[in-house]
């Protein structure tokens, strides 16, 4: 058996899969995301939960915000602050004395999905969250990329391709450059372009449900966004299909419409990519955690 976690801004979740990818185990606890040793202690707790009901030490897998660094073995640009410089993976070793196998949310998105979820069987899955931030994971024959840099898949800090010129420079992100695709492409970003545009202050799950001629022409600016941002990504790793998650992954129209206009992009008389929405929803990023682990398929 084998037990994911993840860990999130405002929720840690476990669960233990069985080989045939099901769930047979699963425990749900606030995040303490203020402090780092509280953390530690409320993923210790999980895990030993998760060893007493297995009746053995299960093989771990954690997803949370941020990635390992490969040169200091610490964790960085995470919106959890307080693991920004810890090595996180390192004292989870040592408390629970065994290996731990970590990765980015994103890249455990991905994975799930590639695994037994919207892109199993396909040789190349690239994972797309759309949510509070833009993420993204690749997965090839099963395997995450992690890269050389532990960044494979980072989409999110690319700027946006193709950019009008009133998108240049773009708005101001988090990482201090301008015009990334994630201050375009997340919830928050589709939230500021529709306010900017309009004046009016809705959430991106609010503009998606209006009818409203200006909530539509929002909705239209980020699907002609993710078309060019996701042909920039079709040019470069050619993956059979792209899934999307998040929040900005139930907007239905995303689907018939993005492969419609993402064609104008790629540098191909033909393009086979399949645009799907996730299989496993909120669970993918456990899950994901848990098949850091593979077992049989």
């Amino acid at each position: 058996m084998r037990c994911g976690i993840d860990l999130g801004g405002t929720k840690t979740e476990a669960v233990i899969l069985d080989d045939a990818g099901d769930i047979i185990w699963r425990d749900r606890v606030p995040t303490p995301a203020q402090s780092y040793d509280a953390i530690l202690d409320t993923i210790d707790s999980l895990v030993h939960a998760a060893d007493a009901r297995a009746g053995h030490a299960v093989d771990l897998g954690i997803g949370m915000p941020g990635s390992l660094s490969p040169k200091t073995g610490k964790i960085r640009n995470s919106n959890t602050q307080c693991l920004i410089g810890q090595p996180f993976r390192k004292h989870m070793q040592r408390r629970l004395g065994r290996e731990v196998r970590l990765a980015n949310d994103a890249n455990c998105f991905a994975l799930s999905e590639a695994y037994d979820g919207a892109g199993a069987g396909a040789h190349a899955v690239f994972g797309v969250i759309l949510g509070t931030g833009c993420g993204g994971g690749l997965v090839i024959d099963a395997k995450l990329q992690v890269g050389a840099n532990g960044i494979g898949g980072e989409w999110g800090h690319n700027p946006l391709a193709a950019p009008r010129a009133d998108e240049v420079p773009g708005p101001a992100c988090y990482c201090g450059r301008h015009g990334c695709n994630e201050v375009w492409l997340s919830g928050t970003g589709l939230a500021r372009d529709h306010y900017e545009t309009t004046g009016e202050k809705l959430t991106a799950i609010e503009i998606a449900a209006q009818e409203t001629p200006e909530a539509k022409a929002s909705i239209d600016r980020l699907t002609d966004r993710l078309a060019r941002a996701l042909g920039a990504v079709i040019n470069l790793v050619d993956p059979d299909v792209i899934v999307l998650g998040g929040g900005l992954s139930n907007i239905d129209t995303l689907y018939t419409r993005v492969p419609k206009l993402w064609a104008d992009y790629i540098f191909s008389d033909v393009v086979n990519t399949r645009l799907v929405p996730n299989k496993h929803g909120d669970a993918s990023g456990v899950r994901g955690a848990a098949w850091l682990w593979p077992g049989s398929r």
